[in-house]
């Protein structure tokens, strides 16, 4: 029978993160109760949406989508702490990774200043047979160079003025839920507040058409055996990547 790797403690020794994802629920499908222990620790945490999600409710108009689902990501940060929000309003479904996609992140960071960037699982699968989407890849992949290009003066540089500055300070950047997770974070206590976070996304809850589905049950599903593999009842996992030259 095949082991699971334990997972690695992360690196609390920070005091400012942004957390990059492509859309509202995104932070709050795993990794919001991670948050929500380090928002309670006093830490700096802001979030980057690249799109609304106004694509993600098939009965719903994106129009009216859009809007609705900013206000439930605004009170799911609210539950778990984080009061600074970048919503960036790229078009959902449809984002392409590339130079353009780059050049805003790499903006938001050098106007954040984060030590830690946290995005989610960017990939191809969440292990086995489920399906990446597109929109995860895409920013999971862009946030990683952007957390490099950020601190070049040379890329980017039209965005050198008022006062803007490269930002090299990022340390590490984290993708949380990936299947090749190699740390973890205790969140048996905050695991309540992700679980109200996710709650808080109800209209797109409900327009996924998951009868009896339970947000707690899941989150729970997904963290008990990942604080088995860090010796906890409750984790969230992340796969790490370092930006230093020596790692």
């Amino acid at each position: 029978m095949d082991t699971v790797a334990a997972l690695q403690p992360l690196n609390e020794d920070w005091d400012r993160a942004l957390c990059i994802v492509a859309h509202p629920d995104d932070m709050e499908f795993g990794s919001a109760a991670a948050v929500a222990r380090w928002t309670l620790q006093g830490k700096d945490i802001a979030y980057c949406l690249v799109t609304s999600g106004e694509a993600g409710i098939d009965g719903m108009h994106p129009d009216e989508s859009g809007p609705l689902r900013e206000a439930e990501q605004r009170e799911s940060c609210r539950i778990v702490g984080v009061t600074e929000i970048d919503f960036l309003r790229q078009p959902d479904g449809v984002l392409e990774y590339g130079l353009g996609l780059r050049r805003m992140l790499a903006e938001v960071i050098r106007r954040r200043q984060p030590e830690i960037v946290i995005t989610m699982n960017f990939r191809d699968t969440f292990g086995g047979g489920n399906l990446n989407q597109a929109d995860h890849i895409a920013v999971g992949k862009a946030t990683l160079d952007a957390a490099r290009d950020a601190g070049n003066r040379w890329i980017f540089p039209e965005q050198l003025v008022d006062g803007l500055q490269p930002w090299g300070g990022v340390r590490e950047v984290w993708a949380g839920s990936s299947p090749l997770a190699t740390h973890g974070v205790d969140t048996t206590a905050t695991l309540a507040a992700g679980v109200e976070s996710l709650r808080a996304h109800q209209a797109y809850i409900d327009g996924l058409g998951w009868e009896g589905w339970n947000p707690a049950e899941f989150l729970e599903s997904i963290a008990r055996p990942t604080g088995a593999r860090l010796g906890t009842t409750f984790a969230a996992a992340f796969e790490v990547f370092s930006m230093g030259w020596n790692s």
